[in-house]
């Protein structure tokens, strides 16, 4: 009995406390596909200007130092062995290329 007490002392708090901070969502008539297509319209460009402004330029400048750091390992690789190795630059500079390209294409393919 007293291992259920802790457990309600516990859990019905927690219950509570989640009860309190859900919202319900509900659609105006019931159009829960207009309801998404309404907030999809109002949140693209928002959407859009963070993407293209944070998150490309971060993974670009991600790459970038990669691809430097990479070549420059390759590099002095090859002074010790006299091989050079390309498989690693050109990986992370057609991902480079990719990511710096990649904005006009997502946005072609979303519509935006």
């Amino acid at each position: 009995m007293k291992r259920i007490k802790n457990w309600v002392r516990y859990l019905l708090p927690t219950l509570v406390l989640a009860m309190t901070c859900a919202v319900p969502a509900f659609a105006t008539g019931g159009d829960v596909a207009g309801a998404v297509e309404q907030t999809w319209t109002d949140a693209a460009s928002q959407i859009k200007t963070v993407v293209d402004s944070v998150v490309f330029p971060a993974l670009s400048m991600i790459l970038a130092v990669a691809f430097f750091v990479k070549l420059a390992m390759c590099y002095f690789d090859y002074r010790k062995h006299g091989q050079f190795e390309w498989t690693g630059p050109a990986i992370l500079f057609v991902c480079l290329i990719f990511v710096l390209l990649a904005p006009n294409y997502i946005w072609g393919t979303v519509g935006i």
